[in-house]
């Protein structure tokens, strides 16, 4: 089998996940690669429109070109990738949560009447703010903490399987994938109404610096999604079950 046939099976999430390069690609042609990353390059192509034939040779080329990688992600220990998730992407979220959200009331209050769309966003990102803000917590609390006692069962450096309220660890998986998909359908709702982060000719500096910033919290959680539904999640489903016999 070639390599351009057996792109065509490969899932948005794989190739992403082996080069973190190709996710530039992937979002100028408008492609989900974390919620909406399952899917297959020949299934995306059918749904966007697209030459899948184009679309193989343009990563492809990329793939080709000779470049460091800063992250190999898919080699770390999971624990290593979870704390690297909240040292870089939680924190990023919560410092950058309430400067958004200042920005998102101030430009509702003095363009709102002119510009409705910009109260509607006020309120989505108070959703997207309230929904993240549990969210993270549950995983630093309950999930991140169990899949790292995980690792460290099967490492032997902890001396019996880790106990935790849940049956197996696709219980809070699913849940977080769910809680993945409502924020991602919020700031999409948002990227719609801001016309993709574009604010209108006559805006004022906060409301520039406030389509900007909202474009930028949308790159990262792309990407900090990425790495939990794709590598972190499925790993930790395929240690335990792997340990499960150990119990």
């Amino acid at each position: 089998m070639d390599t351009t046939t057996s792109m065509k099976n490969q899932t948005v999430a794989q190739i992403v996940t082996d080069d973190f390069r190709t996710a530039e690609i992937f979002k100028k042609h408008g492609i989900d690669f974390c919620c909406g990353g399952k899917k297959s390059i020949s299934q995306v192509c059918k749904e966007k429109h697209l030459d899948a034939e184009e679309l193989e040779q343009e990563i492809l080329i990329l793939q080709n070109q000779v470049a460091e990688r800063d992250h190999k992600f898919n080699e770390w220990k999971l624990s290593f990738l979870a704390d690297y998730i909240v040292n870089v992407h939680h924190n990023y979220v919560n410092n950058n949560m309430e400067l958004i959200s200042g920005f998102a009331d101030k430009v509702a209050k003095v363009h709102g009447h002119h510009n409705t769309e910009t109260v509607e966003i006020n309120e989505l990102w108070k959703d997207v703010v309230s929904e993240l803000t549990t969210h993270m917590k549950k995983e630093e609390l309950v999930l991140f903490p169990y899949i790292n006692n995980l690792e460290r069962f099967s490492l032997g450096t902890l001396p019996e399987f880790p106990k935790t309220h849940f049956a197996t660890v696709k219980s809070p998986v699913a849940m977080m994938e769910q809680e993945h998909e409502m924020v991602g359908e919020l700031l999409h709702l948002i990227q719609v109404l801001s016309n993709n982060f574009t604010p209108p000719d006559y805006a004022c500096n906060t409301y520039k610096v406030l389509y900007l910033k909202l474009n930028e919290f949308a790159e990262d959680l792309h990407q900090h999604i990425h790495l939990e539904n794709n590598i972190l999640f499925p790993k930790a489903i395929a240690l335990e079950e792997k340990m499960d016999s150990y119990k």
